[in-house]
């Protein structure tokens, strides 16, 4: 008897449809699988045969052959297992297979029956419903993470006994159902990182609110102990809130990472990503033999963080560049070339100097001559290009480290970031790829950064000055188009430029001499 069950690969952030048709024959006891599986698919033969046998039931000794179409697209990993093991219990004719047919059935199966998460299950509910399946069976705990798709019935199963008694008729299998937008919109302030708890440093506070209103780079430059990274990990706060499409976005890659819990549906606050300095390339922007989103994937429509950037190795930082100008990353290996979107702010962190203390308003710098210079070349000249805002970080006097008085909350801060958004949403409300000043390309810029002739020559004499590239003087323009909206401005004014000037005072050319 011939049946066709359902499953479903997934390929960088898209899912595709996979049929596993199941006949068995009546000659001989094999077992064939085709259709490009890899070992861990291959493997699933003994998994489904021992979880069938100790939940009651067997695998027919005749032949047995399972094709995985289409046949040219590869199947990997061992989620397949609940969708062969179906089909093999309904071509057997140990369940009923009339209605099996209107589901994706997906789940990797313990030797006792039990069923493990898998990864990818958005990006396959999604599909389910794209395809017009009328429902979703899976392991319980991807269940709520399913659920958040409309229009398709869920239905999370602990063990292969459960599918089995709701084909048979037997069992009543219960939905499970999340109100997304409640959801949604129940969680998405709930920071536990505050901008009252910063003691002083104001004007990096307004750099970082800048920003956070652009979506604009930030590079905080500072002897240790000067607040860089206690001020980065708060940036989150102040950031807007994510709009439902971005949470989507932001889900369907934790998901195909494997990184959503049990508990999680929807991801509701902007992702915040700090790896380490060991990181490697592959890790950083995704990759390997089966291609995994990296850390900048992950922190798409959030931040990326990296503190002590000189530490991290020249290839991991160089990897960066095209990923920040284009915010997609394409990863191309023999088999399959797969894109992960990557539209993340990146907020970076370093010393000056090898001893940390270059430019201290106390302590003494002991660096050799030419050594700082040579500790920023860690960090080519293209890459701080491509951050729009160097900013210095001094330490704070003991006096106000001692001034319990209320700061300003991140609260306020968030709301005038969100009304500045607002008025560029408004702004490229008729540009699909634009959502804020930083992701203005050449043209756009042309159209939405005029200046007068004294910003014109106010820009000039800074360019000459600094010895900016062409790409500086562009982030320049966005970063005063940003400072215009925080205050309302249409047109972009000289004292906003003469502020967006200062913040690349620590360009390779004005740093260390």
């Amino acid at each position: 008897m011939l049946v066709k069950t359902y499953g479903s690969a997934v390929y960088g952030v898209d899912a595709h449809l996979i049929t596993v048709e199941t006949n068995i024959a009546g000659q001989g006891v094999n077992f064939f699988m085709v259709g490009l599986p890899d070992n861990a698919v291959k493997e699933s033969q003994l998994r489904i045969r021992a979880a069938l046998k100790n939940v009651g039931y067997h695998t027919p000794g005749k032949t047995i052959t399972i094709n995985m179409a289409p046949a040219d697209l590869r199947k990997e990993g061992s989620a397949y297992d609940l969708t062969i093991a179906a089909g093999i219990l309904a071509a057997s004719e140990q369940i009923k297979s009339e209605a099996i047919s209107e589901y994706i059935i997906m789940g990797e199966l313990s030797l006792d029956g039990g069923l493990q998460p898998i990864k990818g299950v958005l990006p396959i509910a999604i599909k389910a419903r794209e395809e017009g399946f009328k429902g979703f069976i899976l392991p319980k705990k991807n269940a709520r993470e399913a659920a958040i798709v409309d229009g398709l019935d869920v239905y999370g199963i602990e063990n292969i006994k459960e599918m089995i008694g709701f084909f048979d008729g037997k069992l009543e299998l219960e939905k499970t159902i999340v109100n997304t937008r409640e959801e949604f919109y129940k969680n998405q302030s709930n920071i536990d990182l505050d901008f009252s708890d910063v003691k002083g440093q104001e004007n990096i506070k307004r750099a970082m609110e800048i920003a956070a209103a652009g979506g604009h780079n930030l590079l905080l430059i500072g002897p240790p102990g000067a607040g860089k990274t206690m001020l980065a990990k708060r940036l989150p706060s102040i950031l807007p809130p994510l709009s439902l499409k971005e949470a989507l976005e932001t889900t369907k890659i934790h998901s195909v990472a494997g990184n959503l819990g049990s508990e999680t549906s929807l991801m509701t606050m902007r992702p915040f990503r700090a790896p380490h300095h060991t990181i490697s390339n592959v890790a950083l922007v995704g990759g390997g033999q089966i291609p995994q989103p990296g850390e900048i994937s992950l922190a798409h429509n959030g931040v990326l963080f990296l503190d002590e950037l000189p530490e991290f190795q020249r290839t991991v930082l160089e990897v960066m560049r095209q990923p920040l100008e284009d915010r997609m990353v394409t990863i191309s290996r023999a088999r399959m070339s797969v894109e992960y979107p990557s539209s993340f702010m990146l907020v970076s962190s370093m010393n000056p100097c090898p001893c940390g203390f270059y430019n201290h308003p106390e302590k003494d710098c002991v660096c050799a001559p030419g050594v700082v210079q040579k500790y920023l070349n860690k960090i080519s000249g293209p890459l701080l290009d491509r951050i729009d805002i160097h900013i210095e970080v001094t330490p704070v006097p003991i006096n106000e480290l001692t001034d319990f008085s209320p700061a300003e909350k991140s609260e306020e801060v968030r709301k005038r970031v969100i009304a500045a958004r607002e008025i560029q949403i408004e702004r490229f409300k008729e540009k699909n790829d634009v959502h804020c000043n930083a992701m203005m390309g050449t043209k756009l810029l042309k159209e939405v950064c005029k200046i007068d002739e004294a910003g014109k020559s106010m820009l000039k004499k800074a360019t000459d000055r600094l010895g900016l590239s062409a790409r500086a003087f562009d982030r320049i323009l966005k970063v005063s188009r940003t400072i215009a909206d925080l205050e309302g401005s249409e047109n972009i004014q000289p004292n906003h430029l003469a502020e967006a000037i200062q913040y690349r005072s620590l360009d390779r050319q004005n740093w260390a001499g």
